[in-house]
């Protein structure tokens, strides 16, 4: 395997030491937390589903949101 040496600052390293697991390598490290995509399907594990189903979800998750705004500033003065 191909290695690369690269210069972090003492900040950087500390960040990602707290983010390494027992037994976990710096490079499996690197790999595990850049892999994330910030796609809601990333938050439920297993769960797979298409971009299609993932902005449904979204918009209901919106809407939600949008109408309990309105009920809390309709009770509020």
């Amino acid at each position: 395997m191909a290695t690369k040496t690269i210069s972090i600052t003492e900040k950087a390293y500390d960040a990602l030491l707290k983010e390494k697991k027992n037994k976990e390598s710096f490079t499996e490290t690197i790999l595990r937390i850049t892999k994330k995509s910030n796609k809601i399907a990333d938050c439920f594990g297993a769960l797979k589903m298409s971009d299609e189903e993932e902005e449904a979800i979204r918009s209901e998750l919106s809407e939600g949101w949008h109408v309990t705004q309105e009920r809390i500033s309709n009770k509020l003065p």
